[in-house]
């Protein structure tokens, strides 16, 4: 099966290793889509870079979907089993598309864009009718958006409220200090290497700090991190900037004579 020479596509993945993409890379696909579809209820997602957490603290990209009432669903690690109809339509994909004999990046985008279009509107789905034609609702944007009005649509309240009541297990080192979002918190000498639980409090947007063992309160932090511009600005994880490599001491043997 051959798709046809010529497909309107979007570039993305933007680069070719996925670990390489960033949050914002990511976002601008997603603002793509809400375009054309509206803003869903709920989206599945896995516990890869750059949405997923494997339990930890959720990542920039998921608090900037929850703010705009997008919950995530993180599917559980190495359990494709739980997510049955994405894994079975990635596999039919990657069978119409053909990828090992795409010759190039932009060749792929164009052959899934071709196959999305095949799935949806040429390909029989029931009764001799095309997805498209069984489910026309689908077409339907229940939920408006567009970026210009994101700044109304996203509420900080959203992400307070999907914080709240969770807890995530840290353990100090030998100074008492525990990490949240790659940022340090000091809960002094006296609890290194305790166990403890963190919680978040949505009336005082408070870190709260609690013996693991029997939750009884330690200390509390100022949550930083989780303002509505730094959540907007995707800059909730500290990262530290880049080393810049050192220039290497050339070799006097190699350089040519001039």
């Amino acid at each position: 099966m051959r798709p046809p020479a010529a497909c309107s596509t979007w570039s993305f993945p933007p680069r070719e290793q996925w670990q390489e993409v960033t949050p914002a890379e990511a976002r601008d696909l997603l603002r793509r889509v809400f375009r054309r579809w509206g803003l869903p209820e709920r989206i599945r997602i896995d516990n890869g870079h750059p949405w997923g957490s494997a339990g930890d603290l959720p990542p920039e990209l998921a608090l900037w979907l929850v703010g705009l009432g997008v919950v995530p669903e993180w599917n559980p690690a190495r359990s494709p089993w739980l997510n049955p109809k994405v894994e079975r339509a990635n596999g039919v994909t990657q069978r119409w598309v053909e990828i090992e004999d795409c010759p190039d990046h932009a060749t792929l985008s164009e052959r899934l864009a071709w196959a999305q279009r095949l799935q949806r509107e040429w390909y029989p789905a029931l009764a001799g009718r095309t997805r498209l034609e069984t489910y026309p609702e689908l077409t339907q944007i229940l939920r408006p958006y567009a970026v210009e009005r994101e700044p109304t649509l996203w509420h900080l309240g959203r992400v307070d409220a999907f914080l709240a009541g969770r807890s995530w297990r840290r353990r100090a080192d030998r100074y008492g200090t525990i990490w949240l979002y790659n940022r340090s918190h000091c809960l002094g000498r006296a609890h290194a290497g305790k166990d403890v639980q963190v919680g978040f409090d949505p009336a005082t947007r408070h870190w709260v700090v609690s013996e693991a063992s029997d939750g009884s309160p330690l200390v509390r932090f100022i949550a930083h991190e989780l303002t509505r511009e730094r959540i907007l600005s995707l800059d909730v994880s500290h990262r530290r900037p880049p080393r810049k490599k050192r220039p290497q001491p050339q070799d006097p043997s190699t350089t040519s004579a001039t």
